[in-house]
């Protein structure tokens, strides 16, 4: 629940008359600051009595005349908030009037008893009730959360009625029994009657303003609609329509009227299709919302099944643009890949366009990642109106129209842009200063929200998937618009049962449109759910559309269908080099010189024909599944995926399609030249196309890859895995000679092109193996836990930020033991049992922990000294577990050194208490095992803490870091844990010294 306003603001806000209120409130204010004679207080202008009488007559005044039309969109808005605050404190004081207390109001009026003793406690008593903040209705939260929270303020001011009056000389004149009723009175009587008031005051306001009923969540599911069209009748109940815009408004407002564009827009659809308009078969969706926390994991699927769901996405939305939330922090909209968050934008910027709000998106695709949140809006606004126009002027032209940013995809700057939602929050902050109060949007994938940190208490959205109701509500318009068109190539349309059979694919909105594409160009869909699969699914219909082209061509040159299948291929080989070219270079977009190059060396050379020499690019990109874009201010063409999904999938499609081919070359060597070494296998297109990027930087791609390799016949995958390990064992020794030299899409050293191609060689081996893999079996020598750590170091240093997350997520890994023997184990369990060492995630699990506790400290998010740590001397330290001494647990378990500090690191227990326990145990049996490295064992300890953060008590962290002092823990590994302890409470360094640490020390490590 928000606290924003309280009575105080909410009467400069509405521009009260009333100067007597003015006046107390005035002085109330500043006695506690000056004190009461500097204030002014022998004029206080009036007493208990005649408050309650101004305030009640004054919210009177303000249901009757406030209305939510006329004015400003923000003023509005604010206007209606400061209305809701008078209306929470009136309902008290009307209430109060009301309650058959022991005593009347007057004997509780300063008034009735001289002196300055309660005049002063009566000005301490307004500060109380008038300038308090208050609840104010939010459009994720039912009313009934409203209710309690106005409850509590009534009862807070019950309490601070009662204080009042025990510090009258009246008080000690009650009898026993009545200054027992009294405070019971207040708080059962008066607080009970305030809340009916308050509800009827509610209901009042609503009637003329509808906010007060979009800020409370509609619990009902409404009925279907298509591309948010309720927005569109919400809006028109808050205002009328914009008339008369200045030109430069009324661009940017045709600029985002995209209802009448087809439903993907930019390709150029099937020719036995019709695509739905975008205000016709968008469908509204369904969302989850949650109010981040310092332990929030909104990356995680499950997370989200406990947080609320919201029937009535659209009304949430207009809610929320119309409170004053909006303009304070960023709305974050999280979906799956197809889950429509692009499209979301889209829509939701038509249906604002004619109203009292000014879209503006953004596709951060297509801006400088580094630059400024406001630099970046400047360029979309270039973008899409081909001029230069900055943000600030178009706000001053807009007339009072709220501007709603979207900045749409935050993919594509997440691993440079950690901090990206707080430097959103304090550009609204900047605006909101300088009178330029702007609502932001965000969109991104759930799988990337943990690398980006939450500002407390930022809303954050979660699309959910389709349900029943709404596939079927999406196949009738899809029916609709394609039946005729079909049946004159006698088929129908897709029938809502038979998508519902392939599950996940009918529950998202582009696998759906996909599914659908698929069923009236290629073979129709089964009713039983059989036969295609995601991958297959992209495959199919992009093969599909290839063969319509090629067939173009053979009925015109009279082509075989052997030549006709190898130009299919060949085709999916060109659009896997252009998906390749742009997931190399790290952008969603290609320049058409770039792409022509980059096909050129891999499909060689350029062809001619009797128009002169082919336009590789223009030729690879005319499919339906890609849009031509031209920079404003610049005529070289450019081109990009409808989706982005499109251009994963290929990536994966032409790594496996280089692993089918390496394995068709091996087969038709002969059987004495199958049996050369590696460094004679043909692998030149394996290792063009991994050895720029590793495939698990976008997680779709290996998905992709995973799916289409285990699609693959049983011999094939097995030959795959042979010859993969083989080639990941030769591949860091040098070449004498490769093809495809041409190809370089992005300059990169040899160390990282290495990293790359060994690291997509291992996942492409495990997911051909399609079972858990030793790494001994893997790189097959008595040395392999060494080898394996010299990789594991390599693709660390080059692969980047991206590159090793995903390989991390992408490669669960667990140390395991037999026979004394140790190894690791690929493709297993994420997690390792309890009674085994740590493995090669073992950084990658305290990351994930610093992801979701880090910002309880910003010294500890600015200075993340965690990756600097030796992370292997755990692991090895665990490798030697039977020479270090046990230790007794409380539970009566017995545990080592390194399994305490494992513990520790990776989970263990979540209460204080036990925590502190665990910290002292594992210290005490560091030190006792004297071992070398102890030191930096005790320094893991102590970021462990830091990540705990408030987690702890501030004492028992000042106790816990003495014990690590005492116990050898090297100072520079102690230095984030005291930073963050310093920076969390003024004082202390006086409460570390107090804690028993000696000042010098405290010098040594962090000098303030």
């Amino acid at each position: 629940m928000t606290d924003i306003l309280s009575y105080a603001d909410a009467l400069k806000i509405l521009g009260c008359d009333q100067s007597r209120l003015v006046k107390l409130v005035d002085l109330a204010s500043t006695v506690s600051l000056t004190g009461w004679a500097l204030a002014g207080g022998a004029r206080l202008p009036m007493g208990l009595l005649d408050l309650r009488a101004d305030v009640v007559r004054y919210t009177e005044d303000v249901v009757r005349r406030m209305t939510g039309r006329g004015g400003h969109r923000f003023e509005r808005t604010q206007r209606l908030a400061a209305a809701h605050a008078v209306i929470v404190v009136s309902a008290y004081f009307e209430a109060l009037g009301e309650a058959r207390l022991p005593v009347g109001l007057e004997s509780l009026d300063h008034t009735a008893h001289p002196g300055t003793g309660p005049a002063e406690r009566f000005a301490a008593l307004v500060e109380s009730l008038l300038l308090t903040p208050l609840p104010m209705p939010e459009p994720h939260r039912p009313y009934e959360e409203t209710r309690q929270a106005v409850q509590r303020v009534h009862q807070r001011m019950s309490e601070a009625v009662t204080a009042y009056a025990r510090g009258l000389p009246l008080w000690d004149k009650l009898r026993a029994g009545d200054r027992t009723r009294l405070p019971i009175l207040l708080a059962d009587g008066a607080a009970a009657q305030a809340l009916r008031v308050y509800d009827e005051d509610y209901r009042l306001l609503s009637r003329d303003n509808p906010e007060f009923g979009m800020w409370s969540l509609v619990t009902e599911t409404p009925p279907l609609g298509a591309g948010l069209s309720r927005v569109a009748r919400l809006l028109a109940e808050l205002a009328p329509p914009r008339l008369g815009d200045r030109p430069m408004i009324h661009l940017v407002r045709l600029a985002a009227t995209a209802l009448d564009q087809p439903l993907m827009s930019g390709g150029t659809a099937p020719e036995d299709v019709t695509l739905p308009l975008l205000g016709e078969g968008y469908i509204s969706p369904r969302c989850r919302v949650a109010e981040m926390t310092r332990e929030a994991t909104p990356a995680a699927r499950s997370w989200w099944n406990d947080r609320r769901r919201l029937p009535d996405a659209e009304a949430f939305l207009v809610g929320h643009l119309t409170s004053l939330g909006a303009t304070q922090a960023p709305l974050v909209v999280l979906g799956e890949p197809g889950a429509g968050k692009s499209k979301l934008a889209e829509v939701l910027a038509a249906r604002l366009a004619g109203s009292e709000f000014l879209p503006i998106r953004v596709e951060l695709r297509h801006v400088v990642a580094e630059s400024t949140v406001i630099s970046q809006i400047d360029q979309g606004l270039r973008n899409v109106l081909g001029e230069e126009v900055r943000f600030e002027e178009l706000v001053d032209a807009g007339g009072g129209a709220l501007p709603v940013v979207m900045l749409d995809g935050f993919d594509e700057l997440i691993s440079s842009r950690h901090d990206y939602l707080e430097q959103i929050q304090e550009f609204q902050a900047g605006q909101y200063r300088v009178g330029r109060p702007v609502a932001v949007i965000v969109t991104g994938r759930t799988v990337l929200a943990d690398q980006v940190r939450f500002p407390e208490g930022v809303l954050a959205l979660q699309l959910q998937p389709f349900e029943e109701d709404q596939v079927r509500r999406w196949l009738d318009i899809w029916d609709q618009t394609n039946r005729a068109l079909l049946a004159r190539h006698d088929r129908v349309p897709l029938s809502a049962d038979a998508a519902l059979a392939h599950g996940e694919l009918a529950t998202q909105p582009l696998l759906l449109l996909l599914l659908a594409l698929h069923d009236a160009t290629g073979d129709p869909v089964r009713p039983d759910g059989t036969g295609i699969g995601r991958a297959a699914l992209y495959e199919s219909l992009i093969r599909d559309f290839a063969q319509r082209e090629v067939a173009k061509d053979a009925a015109a040159g009279g082509l075989p269908p052997a030549r006709q299948r190898a130009l299919v291929d060949r085709e999916l080989v060109q659009l896997g080099v252009v998906a390749l070219s742009m997931f190399a270079r790290g952008r969603p977009v290609a320049a058409e010189a770039a792409l022509d190059a980059d096909l050129a060396a891999v499909c060689g050379q350029a062809r001619r024909d009797a128009g002169g020499t082919v336009n590789w690019a223009r030729r690879a990109t005319r499919r339906f599944f890609f849009v031509h874009r031209t920079e404003p201010g610049d005529r070289v063409p450019r081109y990009e995926f409808l989706h982005a999904t499109f251009g994963e999938f290929l990536v994966g499609w032409l790594a496996v399609h280089a692993v089918r081919e390496l394995v068709r070359r091996h087969d038709l060597l002969d059987s004495e030249l199958a049996a050369a070494p590696a460094q004679d296998l043909d692998d030149d297109l394996l290792y063009a196309v991994t050895s720029f990027s590793c495939l698990a930087e976008r997680g779709p791609a290996i998905g992709f890859a995973v799916e289409l390799l285990s699609a693959l016949p049983a011999d094939v995958r097995a030959r795959a895995v042979s010859l993969l390990g083989a080639l990941l064992r030769e591949s860091l020794h040098e070449r004498r000679r490769r093809s495809f030299t041409a190809f370089e899409p992005v300059r990169h050293p040899v160390t990282r092109r290495l990293a790359a191609y060994s690291a997509n060689l291992t996942l492409l081996y495990a997911a051909a193996a399609g079972e858990p893999v030793r790494v001994s079996e893997l790189l097959g020598d008595g040395d392999h836990l060494a080898r394996w750590a010299s990789y594991a170091h390599l693709w660390r240093s080059q692969l980047g930020e991206d590159g090793w997350n995903g390989l991390l997520a992408a490669l669960p890994a667990q140390r395991v033991s037999e026979g004394g023997e140790r190894d690791v184990l690929l493709g297993g369990a994420p997690e390792p049992p309890a009674a085994e060492g740590l493995s090669w995630w073992f950084d990658h699990r305290m990351r994930q922990r610093a992801t979701v506790l880090r910002h309880r400290t910003r010294a500890f998010a600015e200075r993340p000294y965690l990756l600097s740590l030796d992370t292997d001397l755990l692991a090895d330290l665990l490798a030697d577990d039977a020479d270090l001494p046990l230790v007794l647990r409380p539970s009566g378990n017995v545990a080592s050194a390194t399994h305490l500090v494992q513990e520790l690191l990776t989970g263990g227990p979540a209460g204080p208490e036990e925590r502190v326990a665990l910290y002292l145990d594992a210290i005490g049996a560091v030190t006792a095992a004297n071992i070398s490295g102890g030191g930096r064992l005790l320094g893991l300890i102590a970021h462990a803490v830091t990540l705990d953060g408030g987690a702890l008590p501030f004492a028992e962290r000042g106790r816990i870091l003495s014990e690590l002092l005492h116990g050898g823990a090297e100072h520079a590994l102690l230095r984030p844990l005291v930073e963050s302890m310093i920076a969390e409470r003024f004082e202390s360094w006086e409460s570390l010294v107090q804690a028993g640490i000696p000042e010098d020390v405290l010098r040594k490590i962090h000098s303030p």
